[in-house]
């Protein structure tokens, strides 16, 4: 591992890049002689330090559209991505794969780096050092995937971000190498200058676009993949940054002995220097599979002349559909095109199967950590859930202060126990913004094995349930006794009751969910008016519990005490005690907590059914 940790020497010059880089793309001799400084390590280090040659075949790839209507009025339509798609990337180069929009490029990427669905997978079209890919496994494991877009934390420094990524990615490795890691990283990267600066995004202001897109790239690279597949890096960047992130990827290759795939679109000039062969796709064909020499050799043969202002790429996309119709002629199937390459190791299913994840314990004290930076940082939702949870209290204290022992009070205190809990319930929901930002990061990290979705929502929990039970207390407290509810020991489950219900699984229809479980919680309805249809939502209402909870607390002790007396002559006879208040709730025992102990129930049961959710979108997940 030595070797992929060394601080790159100064970069040469444009003009010596581009020397390099063309003096070795069209020789087989010299490209042989070069690829073979690559010294294959042992198999048990393969996809850390060994030489990869990537050789696709005739790859296919269809997606059948299922319409809107029955398919007895409407038959389901194929549509044709890529068609026979063959080529090889060798180590040390840069292999761009170009095109007009809508040929096929990202979906050739994902296909390559193991990022579809299984049964599109075609285990036949894949080869590494000659050996036939079985599994997508196989290919995630070896390959490091950069997406176009940058999947960040805004909130997370740059050197965090890495370090992370690191902890993570790099299990075998102790503290100290991995912070040696991440420092030689960010020189490789040129971040050292913003390494304490915050990654940022569209709302939050951070590092430039470019510098942003060189983290992506860390944070793929962190654990040094043999492969490297980037779709689209300079998407969004002026030329500039698009000028020095494909350096960066140049030297990379060329240091690390590294094969580097990416797509690009409308490169500049200077930026082809830098890219050895370039696949051309046009419907998802390949209409020319070489260096940009050959492409202007193949245009030349065709009888047109390129424009002094144009270079042979741009040229090429305005006679691609002649450029098709001549590469099918000539090249009818890749398989008959030979080439000189050097030896490869050959693969061991063993070393790219199986991958043991960080120890659990580990794994959420450094999501644990994540968690609490992102929060912490998050100063608006902070101030507004304190801001909140004080004005609410204090305000409903105030509206609702020294609540009277009569008939009256009694509806008072219903109604102040719902509106409490509907506050407190929907407040809630705030979180959903944290989790739909992380969702993204979650999906990626998750799908490449850097921890365990149970992991996640263990942390996940660990964290936001302190967050929540303190936004409880700031709310509850002066509440409480600024109204004068009944100081009994047991008000403990207010704060119990506020705060179980969670919905970490968020989604667009919460808000309908949670109007939904108020409407059949017993307050608006009776449970005895309910049709008979509807009934379950009463069991199932996550405001039923923590409501009856509050009303037994409120009246248990005082079910003796009257609230309602005969006005007349005879003002002894009682008509409402706090025991018919329970009845009329159907409470006629004491069952806080058991209650207490279904909404903790509640909460473990959402939690799981996230989890699970969860993990089946990381199976799905493309990213």
């Amino acid at each position: 591992m030595a070797t992929c940790f060394q601080i790159q020497p100064p970069r040469q010059s444009l003009e010596d890049d581009s020397v390099v880089l063309f003096s070795t793309s069209n020789s087989p001799e010299e490209s042989t002689s070069r690829s073979s400084s690559c010294n294959p390590s042992p198999l048990q280090n393969l996809h850390n330090q060994a030489c990869y040659k990537l050789t696709v075949t005739n790859l296919s790839y269809t997606i059948t559209q299922r319409p809107w209507i029955p398919t007895s009025m409407k038959k389901q339509k194929t549509i044709n991505i890529l068609k026979s798609v063959s080529f090889s990337a060798r180590t040390s180069e840069i292999l761009a794969v170009v095109g007009p929009s809508g040929t096929g490029k990202s979906t050739l990427l994902r296909v390559i780096s193991g990022r579809v669905r299984d049964k599109d997978f075609n285990p036949k079209s894949i080869k590494l050092n000659d050996n036939v890919i079985k599994i997508q496994a196989q290919l995630r494991k070896i390959c490091g995937f950069v997406a176009q877009d940058d999947t960040l934390f805004p909130l997370l420094t740059v050197k965090e971000t890495l370090m992370f990524s690191a902890k993570f990615r790099l299990k075998e490795m102790s503290p100290r190498e991995r912070e040696n890691r991440v420092e030689v990283l960010l020189q490789e990267l040129g971040l050292t200058h913003v390494a304490d600066g915050f990654v940022g995004d569209d709302e939050n202001r951070g590092i430039s676009g470019g510098e942003r897109k060189r983290v992506s790239i860390g944070v793929d690279v962190i654990h040094d993949p043999s492969i490297l597949i980037l779709d689209e890096p300079t998407s969004g960047l002026d030329s500039s940054s698009a000028l020095q992130v494909i350096e960066l990827l140049s030297s990379m290759a060329r240091a690390k002995k590294r094969t580097i795939v990416l797509s690009i679109h409308q490169p500049s000039y200077r930026i082809l220097h830098y890219i050895s062969n370039f696949l051309i796709l046009s419907h998802g064909s390949v209409v020319h599979n070489g260096s940009l020499e050959s492409l202007e050799l193949t245009i030349s043969r065709l009888g047109f002349k390129i424009p002094p202002q144009l270079n042979p790429l741009e040229f090429s996309m305005e006679i691609i559909s002649i450029l098709e119709e001549s590469y099918s002629k000539n090249y009818p199937s890749e398989e008959n095109r030979k080439e000189i390459y050097p030896s490869y190791p050959q693969l061991a299913d063993k070393d790219t199967i199986s991958d043991p994840f960080l120890p659990r314990m580990f794994e959420i004290t450094v999501l644990c950590v994540r968690f609490w930076k992102i929060i912490f940082r998050t100063k608006q939702l902070l101030l507004a859930r304190t801001m909140q949870a004080l004005v609410g209290g204090f305000g409903l204290g105030s509206v609702y202060m020294k609540l009277r022992k009569d008939e009256g009070g009694v509806a008072e205190r219903l109604g102040l126990f719902a509106f409490s809990l509907s506050f407190l319930l929907s407040s809630t929901v705030e979180a959903l913004p944290i989790y739909l930002q992380e969702r993204a990061v979650l999906m990626k990290e998750a799908s490449r094995g850097s921890y365990r979705i149970s992991s996640y929502i263990i942390a996940n929990t660990l964290i936001f349930f302190p967050f929540l039970f303190i936004v409880a207390l700031l709310f509850s407290v002066p509440l409480y006794w600024i109204v004068g509810l009944n100081p009994s020991v047991s008000s403990l489950v207010l704060f119990l009751s506020v705060i179980s219900p969670d919905f970490i699984s968020g989604n667009s229809l919460i808000c309908t969910v949670l109007g939904a479980f108020f409407l059949f919680s017993g307050y608006f309805i009776p449970k005895e008016l309910i049709p008979k249809y509807w009934i379950f939502m009463y069991y199932v209402s996550l405001y039923r519990y923590p409501l009856d909870c509050l009303i037994i607390n409120e009246y248990w002790s005082e079910r003796n005490e009257c609230f309602g007396r005969r006005v007349g002559d005879n003002l002894s006879e009682c008509l409402l005690t706090g025991r018919d208040v329970l009845k009329s709730r159907g409470l006629d025992k004491d069952t806080r907590w058991i209650n207490v102990g279904i909404m903790l129930a509640f909460f473990v049961f959402y939690r799981v059914l996230s989890g699970i959710i969860l993990a089946r979108k990381v199976l799905k997940t493309t990213l």
